[in-house]
């Protein structure tokens, strides 16, 4: 053999040894920690790696109040329209001791307000962008049209606004809206902007469940941060092309925050508004919750649930049942055996009698076979390899088209990888869906609503079944929001 062709050959083999080395390093850091960093309550048995892992750590400061973002006033309103302004802007925030911490934020320094909004109603808002860089507004989970969705092909630039309308044309909901633009969407996330939209309709306002704000229902919006040594949060530190993940916990911006309770019945609505990292929330005490809403619509009849898991984009509404709890003692929310929010129990009032049995009546879902699109989209790689259909995000080429009221049955997987595999949220743009099936089988009960955002283990099939109602160009992508930045997105024109 010539000499070049043993080394050649020696080369081979110490590279194939590395990369095995380096694959069972992955994998023991993707599969140890507190269990948060990529992994799935639902599908356990499932090979879940990334490139690296942050494991969460306690905040160490004292308990704090829950922050409770604000209920935004209207500039002007009628019987038909209603009229708001929303600001990106930029602020600073007093996390903990020690220097404040500059920050992203809608009218104020981090976070965003809440948006009330009714079926029926025609909303203006006006968006203004006082960043010192290009942004955009994304209305996520809006049934609107793609030159009002806010999407990474319509930026707008610094010191500029515009104003947008759409007559909302969906039932009572939990939306929320936060930045897209080419780039940047991962960097101005984890700086601080998104915000809630609550959509109400005639049954919502009827319904007997907790509704009153700070007092019996709550926003709780989650999201992991990291800060350094001077308090600061270094998106270009803690970045990773797998997903960038943070330290500490912060829900509505707030350290090891708590709240009073003095009801009986509590309804928490949950948002994870992380970057990356999937969450599993369970009651301390194994106590149950009532999910009684995912994202687009409330369900059919309150779930009784253990666990609830949400991947970024994701959001839930639950109900938690005190009455059995003593006076003077607290209840945990927590996730991997971290605490997320602390409910602690005074002397409770009784707010509903009892959780109803009836929320919803949804219409029976059927798979149509006349006029239908159907389309396959297929989920695979890491890192900066990340792809759907083989393909990355070009915002030169339209992937899809489809046409307005026409009936679509889109089979989304999440391709199973012979080495490396992860967990991936898709969302679609415009549009609120239902599930036919999940890996052929009947979804459960907990995701029969209407919904925008869905969680793909390694080797998922999901069946989804929509209709688009408006005109334009959307996307859809994976809401890991690195992912998407790195090219697992796409984009459909609807004529």
């Amino acid at each position: 053999m010539k000499k070049h062709s043993i080394v050649a050959t020696l080369t081979v083999l110490i590279v194939g040894i590395s990369l095995l080395v380096g694959i069972q390093t992955v994998t023991a850091a993707g599969m140890m920690g507190n269990g948060n960093s990529m992994m799935n309550d639902n599908n356990s048995n499932s090979s879940m790696m990334t490139e690296h892992t942050v494991d969460l750590k306690e905040a160490n400061v004292a308990e704090q109040q829950l922050n409770l973002p604000p209920i935004l006033k209207p500039d002007k309103q009628t019987k038909t329209d209603v009229y708001y302004t929303v600001t990106a802007k930029q602020g600073q925030m007093n996390f903990k001791d020690g220097q404040a911490t500059k920050t992203y934020g809608y009218n104020g320094s981090y976070l965003g307000p809440v948006i009330q909004i009714n079926n029926g109603q025609t909303v203006h808002i006006k968006e203004v962008n006082d960043l010192p860089t290009k942004t955009t507004f994304h209305w996520h989970g809006a049934i609107i049209s793609g030159k009002a969705d806010g999407g990474p092909h319509d930026p707008l630039a610094a010191g500029k606004s515009r104003t947008i309308k759409f007559k909302v044309q969906q039932p009572a909901a939990m939306l929320w809206f936060h930045p897209h633009p080419s780039g940047q969407t991962g960097k101005q996330v984890y700086k601080g902007l998104a915000g809630l939209i609550y959509v109400n309709d005639a049954n919502s306002k009827k319904l007997s469940i907790p509704k009153k704000y700070g007092v019996d229902d709550f926003p709780v919006v989650v999201q992991d941060r990291t800060f350094d040594k001077n308090n600061q949060f270094n998106y270009k530190k803690d970045y990773n092309a797998d997903g960038t993940l943070g330290e500490n916990l912060l829900i509505n911006g707030t350290l090891n925050p708590y709240i009073n309770v003095s009801t009986n019945f509590v309804r928490l609505r949950l948002l994870n508004g992380s970057n990356a990292r999937n969450y599993n929330f369970k009651l301390s005490n194994n106590q149950v919750m009532y999910k009684i809403a995912g994202y687009g619509s409330f369900l059919d009849r309150p779930v009784k649930i253990k666990k609830l898991q949400l991947s970024p984009g994701e959001r839930a509404q639950v109900i938690v049942d005190t009455t059995k709890l003593p006076d003077n003692s607290e209840l945990k929310l927590l996730t991997g055996g971290m605490n997320v929010l602390t409910m602690k129990l005074g002397a409770r009032s009784s707010n509903i009698s009892e959780i109803p049995n009836k929320l919803n009546n949804m219409q029976k879902l059927k798979q149509p076979t006349k006029d239908v699109n159907k389309e396959k989209l297929v989920l695979s790689g890491m890192s900066k390899m990340v792809q759907i259909n083989g393909k990355q995000f070009n915002p030169d080429r339209i992937d899809l088209h489809a046409k307005v009221g026409q009936q679509q049955i889109w089979t989304i997987q999440n391709k199973k990888e012979m080495m490396m595999n992860m967990i991936h949220p898709f969302h679609l743009h415009g549009v609120q869906f239902r599930i036919l099936s999940i890996n052929g089988k009947k979804p459960p009960l907990a995701q029969q609503g209407y919904l925008d955002t869905i969680t793909l283990n390694p080797g998922d099939s999901y069946k989804i079944s929509f209709k688009f109602e408006k005109k334009g160009l959307y996307m859809y992508h994976c809401h890991n929001l690195e992912h998407e930045e790195n090219g697992m997105m796409g984009q459909i024109l609807v004529q």
